[in-house]
């Protein structure tokens, strides 16, 4: 019997040449992965700077003034028709003004008075139209470029408060004649914004008996800035507004109604959180206010086409550079220890704070122990309430809190 002879097994060298193709592939694979880290650390810091770092630009002008009329008692302005020029409601305009005229020019456009072709024609409400061809901004801020004097023909006294880092600029103005000052409203305007943001109810809070004192804060053009020159979203800026509450008590005031706008919310939120003095408020009044901050990010970054995986990041490079702990502004999960009667509007075209964080916290509220009620308004976009329904957004708010003033006063 014969046997085969046991064979070796054959191990072929795969040669230097596929040895090498392994190792760029490695290569390769590491660069594509260090570069994607990469970009992401990138777009992440870029998406934090947007939101901590403060943006005091100059306004850009997008829309085209084509016609002018002011006949048979009609003033109106015919713009380019755009998502801008075409909402519903009362609106500024504004454009730049030649170099002899130092400023912007402004104007309300109310009602809508014709539409097709391109073009939309506007009810002028108060001012004068620029020229033919001017390019202008539609703005919130209606009467913004002005003050309560030439708005409301109100006497006011333009202010410093002092906080922890120098003086605020705020415009007070007084109750009606023959009313004691001693409930007042703080308005705290939002991100990148100014205390102008809340000229728009200074008016009828007037009207219904009350003063107010409309409050920049730091790292705005009119406050203090702080050692970082960073917005903190809130973690800081509440002192500011505590430093005001303070202001308003050593000249008569003894009880506060907070009244937030967007990232105001968020500061008035952690007042009412931290301050010593949150015991004194009896009522606030939030607009379109951050109720989380980590839902607005994702929130932002959806509509602006960002990957929403940066959110994270984004959040930790926002906390190494500023310290703020978002955790804290989750208000479903870390309520304020003091929890005034409040009224939360928001409208659900908003596109810079989610509508369904504040649907969240008015379903929570009665779990919470907090008397919130919430009123969402069909159509209206970011802090644009007032302007998309004027008379039923002021008759809502003086009614809280005339109603809320009272129930305190009993």
């Amino acid at each position: 019997m014969t046997t085969s002879p046991v064979t070796e097994p054959v191990v072929v060298d795969p040669g230097p040449r596929r040895t090498s193709l392994r190792r760029r592939a490695t290569l390769f694979l590491l660069v594509i992965a260090l570069l994607l880290s990469a970009g992401a650390a990138g777009g992440s810091y870029y998406y934090s700077s947007v939101l901590v770092v403060p943006d005091h630009s100059a306004d850009q002008y997008y829309d085209e003034v084509l016609a002018v009329r002011d006949a048979e008692g009609v003033k109106s302005v015919t713009l380019t028709d755009t998502r801008a020029t075409g909402r519903q409601g009362t609106w500024d305009i504004r454009w730049a003004t030649p170099e002899s005229r130092p400023g912007a020019g402004a104007a309300q456009v109310g009602e809508i008075l014709s539409r097709g072709d391109g073009r939309v024609e506007r009810r002028i409400l108060s001012g004068s139209a620029p020229p033919v061809g001017t390019l202008v901004r539609v703005d919130t801020d209606v009467w913004g470029s002005g003050n309560p004097r030439t708005a409301f023909g109100l006497n006011f006294s333009e202010v410093q408060v002092p906080t922890e880092l120098g003086n605020a600029k705020a415009w007070y103005v007084g109750p009606p004649a023959g009313t004691e000052p001693d409930t007042w409203v703080i308005a705290v305007h939002g991100h990148n914004a100014s205390y102008t943001e809340a000229l728009r109810m200074v008016g009828p809070l007037h009207r219904a008996g009350l003063a107010s004192l409309s409050v920049s804060y730091r790292n705005d053009v009119d406050g203090p800035t702080s050692a970082d020159g960073l917005l903190h979203l809130g973690e800081t800026e509440w002192r500011d507004v505590e430093a005001a509450m303070r202001f308003a008590q050593g000249n008569g005031a003894k009880r506060f109604v907070l009244y937030g706008y967007s990232m105001g919310g968020a500061v008035v939120e952690q007042l009412l959180a931290r301050s010593q003095l949150a015991s004194s408020v009896v009522a606030v009044v939030l607009d379109s206010p951050v109720v989380s901050w980590t839902q607005t990010l994702y929130f932002q970054a959806e509509q602006r086409g960002l990957p929403t995986f940066l959110v994270p990041l984004t959040t930790t490079i926002s906390t190494w550079r500023t310290g703020v702990d978002f955790d804290r502004f989750d208000l479903v999960n870390r309520p304020p220890a003091v929890k005034p009667e409040t009224l939360l509007l928001h409208g659900d075209a908003d596109e810079s704070v989610p509508v369904a964080a504040a649907r969240e916290l008015a379903w929570a509220a009665g779990r919470l122990g907090w008397p919130l009620r919430y009123v969402e308004m069909p159509g209206a976009e970011h802090v644009a309430l007032w302007n998309h329904d004027r008379a039923t957004y002021e008759r809502t708010v003086t009614g809280f809190i005339t109603g809320s003033l009272a129930t305190a006063g009993r």
